[in-house]
C-alpha cells in the first residue's frame, strides 16, 4: 500500500470488510458493542487491541477506516477525526498545550481560530505569540528555547498567504517544539505538511472530502504517540468524535476526491487568469499563479495553490456586493472547497469579528472577495464574473 499513488490510497487504503465481503465500505451505526464475557468487556476496557471498540465516542469501524485512509493519504501514521475542522484544531491545541506553555502562530488565521488562540488558551494561561507568518526572520526571533508548539495554516484564509514551512519546522524542533499545520486550503490532495516536517496536519474535512456541502467534520493526522496518546484522551473524554454515518460519507467522498479537487484548482488557476489585469479588479491572488508575491515558495512546496483564489474588487463594499448580488451561477456563502462555485465576502462573513485595524493589517479590505471553484464549466464560470463586474 506505501507504494502506491494518493488517487489509489483514497480509494482503498484502510479498508476492513465484514465476513459477507461487501464491495462498498459498511456503515456501523452503533454506539455501543457487546461482549462474549465479563472477562472479555475487562479486558477491552484495559487494553484495546486492533479492531476492537468499546464506544463510538472511542471509536467505530466505519470512523476507523475512515482514519486509516486519510492518514495513509496525507503521510502520517495515524488520525483521530473529529466533528468538525475547528473541533479539530480546538482538540489538538488543548490537548498538547498546558498553562505557562508558548505557542508562537501566524496571524493571517482564520477567525475560530484566532478566538481559540486569544480568547480561549490565553484564558488559561497560555502565551500566545503572533507574528507575520511569511516573514522568515519573524519566525526565527518569535521562538524560544520554551516554546512548546507552532501553529499556521500553510496557505492562509482568505487572503493566501504562503508559509515557508520546511524553514518554520526547522526552526521550531531545533528547540523541541511541535509543528502543527492547517491544511484546509492546501487541499488532501496536493498537502505538503508531512514532506516539509510538519509534526501534525489538521484537515477540515468538511472542505473538500465531504466537498458536496453535506457534512461537517475534521481530522487530527500525526504520529501513533500523539494521535493514541495525549490527543486521543482529550478527543475521547470530551466528545469531539466524527460519527459513523459522517465517515462513511467521508469515504465513499474520498474516491472522487482526487478527480474533483484537480479540476477545481484547474478552475481557480484559470479564473485567475482571466481576472488578471481586468480593470475592475485591484489585485488578484492565487498562490501558483504568477501575479502572488510568493509564487516561488508555493512552487517549490506543491504543484498547485488550491481550489481558493481570492481578489479585490475596486469601489470597496459597495461596488464588492454589487458585483456578487449580480452572480448567477456562483453562490454565496461562507464556506469554501464545494461542488459549487462560492464567493464570499470575508470582511462581513466569516472574519467579521476582528478589530478594523487587524483586518486592514491581514489585508482583509472591504472589497475582497474569496472565491472558492467548484466543478462547474470554467467557461461558464469566467463569463459569469465578467457579467458580474459589469454590474460594479
Amino acid at each position: 500500500m506505501t507504494e502506491w499513488n494518493k488517487r489509489t490510497r483514497a480509494v482503498h487504503a484502510g479498508t476492513r470488510r465484514s465476513k459477507w465481503g461487501e464491495v462498498s465500505e459498511a456503515v456501523f451505526l452503533t454506539q455501543g458493542f457487546v461482549y462474549d464475557s465479563a472477562e472479555q468487556a475487562e479486558a477491552r476496557f484495559q487494553s484495546l487491541g486492533d479492531d476492537e471498540f468499546i464506544y463510538a465516542r472511542y471509536g467505530n469501524p466505519t470512523v476507523r477506516m475512515f482514519e486509516d485512509r486519510i492518514a495513509n493519504l496525507l503521510g502520517y501514521e495515524d488520525c483521530f477525526a473529529c466533528t468538525s475542522g475547528m473541533a479539530a484544531v480546538s482538540g489538538a491545541l488543548t490537548a498538547l498545550l498546558k498553562a505557562g506553555d508558548h505557542v508562537v502562530a501566524a496571524r493571517a488565521l482564520f477567525g475560530s481560530c484566532l478566538y481559540v488562540l486569544e480568547d480561549i488558551l490565553a484564558r488559561f494561561g497560555v502565551e500566545i505569540t503572533l507574528i507575520d507568518g511569511c516573514d522568515n526572520a519573524a519566525w526565527d526571533a518569535a521562538i524560544r528555547p520554551d516554546t512548546r508548539l507552532v501553529f499556521f495554516e500553510s496557505i492562509s484564509n482568505p487572503t493566501l498567504e504562503v508559509v515557508d514551512m520546511r524553514h518554520v519546522v526547522q526552526a521550531a524542533h531545533a528547540v523541541g517544539a511541535l509543528v502543527l499545520a492547517d491544511d484546509a486550503m492546501a487541499t488532501p490532495v496536493f498537502s505538503y505538511a508531512r514532506a516539509c516536517g510538519a509534526d501534525i496536519a489538521i484537515v477540515s474535512t468538511t472542505k473538500h472530502i465531504d466537498g458536496q456541502g453535506r457534512m461537517l467534520g475534521g481530522a487530527i493526522c500525526g504520529s501513533r504517540d500523539l494521535i493514541r496518546g495525549p490527543i486521543e484522551s482529550y478527543m475521547k473524554h470530551t466528545g469531539g468524535a466524527m460519527n459513523p454515518f459522517t465517515a462513511w460519507t467521508h469515504l465513499k467522498a474520498l474516491e472522487t476526491l482526487d478527480l474533483r479537487v484537480r479540476a477545481q484548482s484547474e478552475t481557480a488557476l484559470n479564473i485567475a487568469d482571466a481576472l488578471e489585469g481586468h480593470p475592475k479588479i485591484a489585485s488578484v491572488r492565487f498562490p501558483t499563479h504568477p501575479s502572488h508575491p510568493q509564487q516561488a515558495l508555493a512552487l517549490a512546496q506543491a504543484p498547485s495553490g488550491g481550489t481558493v483564489l481570492a481578489f479585490e474588487v475596486k469601489g470597496g463594499k459597495a461596488a464588492c456586493f454589487a458585483f456578487m448580488n449580480a452572480l448567477e451561477i456562483i453562490t454565496i456563502s461562507n464556506n469554501f472547497a464545494d461542488a459549487k462555485s462560492i464567493a464570499t465576502h470575508p470582511a462581513t462573513t466569516t472574519h467579521q469579528r476582528l478589530p478594523q485595524a487587524q483586518k486592514d493589517l491581514l489585508g482583509i479590505s472591504p472589497g475582497l472577495v474569496r472565491l472558492s471553484a467548484g466543478l462547474e464549466d470554467a467557461d461558464d464560470l469566467i463569463a459569469d464574473l465578467m457579467t458580474a463586474l459589469d454590474a460594479v
